[in-house]
């Protein structure tokens, strides 16, 4: 993750940080799988333990690298956030969190994990790049158009590809809805935060997010059973610090850090590698059976987020050539 106090992170590496954020994404479903059996703990008391320990480990990492934090002076320190706004962010950012993750965990229970996984991130890109478009002018362009359908039709190939795409129930489409527009505002909430210039603290930013989606999380994960079983208590609670650690504390933290560079339609679809890794390291490691749809679809989706990268990337390099055009004009 980025130094807290650079100023501005280059596209490439926020390119980097997005793609790195989706494959430890990846990694949370099998892990989750192993501690279902093993703890007794249910989707929402998972996600909360999950968010307080990306909590606990984001705070730790960010008082270390606030020690190491070289001062700048006040002439050219950047101007603070109004404390309304910064409050309405924090906010708005963490209810989203917990929103995303509760209702997509409670779709998939409702309707299966291959129906809840194509609706919430097939839905996610649409609704970001539409939400970007009318409140932050972002476009994608033809051929970004063509990224985002391509990795979509990867998505449902890679997910379905299986032949067995589950019971399709209308709460839990419902539900998986609902989980990709918490998706879309919190990554629309942080990317307008990066374009204000307003985001030098990634890590500050996440961990507000976590600890307010922390408190929305808690009464839930009492009324469904807060502690882990003691048999196997061992294994579950390394499970438990694992997914705190990857695929919540790195993961979000580079996801919120590469949105101050990256837009946010571009994003959605790069995130679309989370079900890439878990597709790995099912075949891997859980010895689940590679099959042609998955195979096809890896290879259709990872296409698609490698040409929107490029193109990103061009886009860049072009807008840095203009400024520098425009202020020799001058």
């Amino acid at each position: 993750m980025h130094d807290v106090s650079s100023p501005a992170l280059p596209v490439g590496r926020g390119l980097l940080y997005v793609t790195v954020a989706a494959t430890a994404w990846g990694t949370a479903g099998a892990a989750a799988s192993l501690l279902y059996g093993s703890s007794g703990l249910g989707p929402l008391a998972l996600t909360f333990w999950r968010t307080v320990g990306g909590l606990l480990l984001l705070s730790a990492v960010r008082a270390v690298l606030r020690r190491r934090m070289v001062r700048v002076p006040d002439s050219v320190a950047r101007p603070q956030e109004p404390l309304r706004r910064r409050v309405v962010r924090m906010a708005t950012t963490g209810i989203a969190l917990a929103v995303f993750q509760a209702a997509y965990f409670a779709a998939v229970e409702s309707t299966g994990l291959a129906v809840g996984t194509v609706v919430t991130m097939g839905a996610g890109p649409v609704l970001i790049a539409l939400g970007a478009r009318l409140t932050m002018g972002e476009r994608l362009g033809a051929g970004g158009v063509l990224a985002v359908l391509g990795a979509l039709s990867g998505l449902a190939v890679l997910v379905l590809g299986g032949g067995d795409s589950g019971t399709v129930r209308p709460s839990g489409v419902a539900l998986a809805l609902l989980s990709a527009a918490g998706c879309a505002v919190m990554t629309l909430t942080t990317r307008r935060l990066g374009q204000a210039g307003d985001a030098a603290d990634p890590y500050g930013s996440t961990i507000s997010a976590f600890a307010v989606g922390a408190g929305c999380l808690l009464p839930f994960a009492v009324a469904e059973g807060l502690w882990p079983q003691a048999h196997e208590l061992g294994r579950s609670l390394w499970l438990m610090g694992y997914i705190a650690a990857v695929p919540t504390a790195l993961g979000y933290g580079l996801y919120f850090a590469g949105l101050t560079a990256v837009r946010a339609a571009t994003a959605s679809v790069i995130s679309l590698v989370e079900p890439v890794s878990a597709a790995a390291i099912a075949v891997l490691f859980l010895g689940e059976e590679l099959t042609a749809g998955t195979a096809v679809g890896t290879g259709v989706l990872l296409t698609a987020v490698a040409g929107l990268a490029v193109a990103e990337a061009r886009g860049a390099v072009a807008a840095r050539t203009g400024r520098a055009g425009a202020a020799m004009v001058r």
